[in-house]
């Protein structure tokens, strides 16, 4: 602006109008265009950055000086902050307008419109944004977040950065750094819950572990395009026009979603489409006959490393491939983007129950999961977390529920211990007696003549089910 008007003094006008004129228009101009560059959004220099960071930044220019309607374009919200709390796995709250949320404070600040009047203030709301708000136990491991309705902000809530995209506020504590939970209680309910925003939403996330996120980087690098913040240790008064405190869930049970309770009715169908998509993996179907007839289907099983153990995984083997299947023996693997491809390239994925079968998720559509139960009435848990979970993928389900004669348990308790005649009272003395006896003490030794039946029935699937 100032070198136009140097230019402008240089000149030799033929009449005083016609450069005032000129003045008035170039003055004009300048204004709008400083108007605007003001609202750009920043975008940071990402080579110097670990892979999860090379993100866009999702902030306007930082201003010291409040948050104001024209950093926000002018939105006026129309009703006050909700809180769902009837949701039996988690809470959520939304809110649209003046949102500042200081991390460290463990608040978020909704500054009422004068629209609300007098009673806009001194509403609040605290959850635990983690998906098991039922279970006491990994609620002790999420920090409490609170938001507040306020008339007016104060010195310390003045803007330090105003956003350009929408929060989602939630936690990776509780139970997380189990395989089947990570799943369960943060990245089924992250994607139903983020997926809508297509990319442009920023994540600040409570109980950080590092480890964690970069274990599951490319779930993250999938929902948002932008660097994670630490919400625990950020002193920043971060500004938003939505925010979304908690993450959502459609179904009650674990790992699983219902597509009628879904505001975009998503299923875990799409889901694996979305994780298929995130790791880059190949397969979309199950191994057909008709179309691959010059190569056998592929079974993986899981070896587990301390318990629950398959005690002649050499004579499951021998078996298998007698049966007609290619066989890889495979122990889960923290480096999920490799062993995600593992698992994609099989058809048949066979395990004694535990977090390990969460891996099904990458199996292709119409492959078959044979979940192998331990000795002890557990078939009303290997249901639950995981008969039901393969279905809504479209991943077919065989159970194998094993003998006495299976049950490494028999080398530690005699026949007429209650372990073997009356396995459901133990269950009645608690967690910590059902989970040491049938959970932490017991190995499998598979009949392979009785199991056989199961693999052959797995094949007769792969060979009959249509292509969708």
């Amino acid at each position: 602006m100032a070198k136009a008007l140097r230019n402008l003094n240089r000149a030799k006008p033929q009449s005083c109008g016609v450069g005032l004129l000129a003045v008035f228009i170039l003055v004009s101009l300048s204004y709008v265009t400083m108007s605007r560059t003001n609202k750009m959004r920043i975008s940071v220099a990402t080579s110097q950055l670990p892979p999860l960071l090379k993100v866009n930044s999702s902030v306007t220019s930082d201003k010291s000086d409040g948050h104001d309607d024209s950093s926000q374009g002018g939105m006026k919200p129309e009703k006050k902050p909700t809180c769902d709390l009837s949701n039996r796995k988690s809470d959520v709250c939304e809110a649209d307008g003046d949102v500042r949320i200081i991390g460290k404070d463990t608040r978020l600040v909704y500054v009422a419109p004068p629209q609300f009047g007098d009673s806009g203030g001194g509403e609040s709301w605290t959850i635990k944004p983690y998906a098991r708000k039922w279970d006491a136990g990994s609620g002790a491991r999420v920090r409490e977040v609170t938001m507040k309705l306020v008339n007016g902000y104060g010195n310390d809530t003045r803007c330090s950065v105003n956003h350009t995209v929408p929060a989602l506020v939630f936690a990776i504590g509780g139970w997380t750094g189990n395989f089947f939970h990570d799943f369960a209680d943060v990245l089924v309910p992250l994607f139903q819950t983020a997926y809508p925003f297509g990319g442009e939403v920023q994540f600040l996330v409570a109980n950080m572990k590092p480890e964690w996120v970069e274990k599951y980087q490319l779930y993250f690098r999938k929902l948002s395009r932008y660097e994670i913040i630490d919400y625990d240790n950020d002193d920043t008064v971060r500004c938003f026009k939505h925010v979304t405190l908690g993450l959502r869930c459609s179904s009650i049970e674990d790992f699983q979603m219902e597509p009628s309770k879904s505001p975009h009715g998503y299923s875990m169908v799409e889901f694996a489409k979305f994780t298929r998509s995130a790791f880059s993996l190949q397969r979309d179907y199950s191994w057909r006959s008709d179309e691959q007839h010059n190569k056998k289907p592929r079974l993986m099983i899981i070896r587990r490393a301390r318990t629950r153990k398959f005690m002649n995984v050499e004579e499951i083997v021998q078996m298998a491939k007698e049966v007609g299947y290619d066989v890889v023996v495979a122990e889960a693997d923290d480096d999920i983007s490799t062993f995600s491809r593992v698992v994609n390239s099989c058809d048949v994925l066979m395990g004694v129950h535990g977090a390990a079968l969460t891996n099904m998720v990458f199996l292709p559509t119409n492959a078959i999961v044979i979940q192998v139960v331990p000795w002890g009435n557990l078939d009303w848990i290997a249901g639950h977390y995981f008969k039901d979970p393969s279905k809504q993928m479209k991943v077919n389900y065989l159970e194998y529920s094993i003998s006495e004669e299976e049950t490494t348990l028999s080398e530690l308790y005699p026949r007429d211990h209650a372990v073997f005649k009356d396995p459901m009272s133990l269950h009645h003395q608690g967690w910590d007696t059902f989970s040491r006896i049938f959970l932490q003490e017991q190995n499998v030794r598979l009949d392979v003549n009785r199991f056989r039946p199961f693999l052959e029935r797995a094949l007769d699937i792969l060979r009959q089910k249509p292509r969708e």
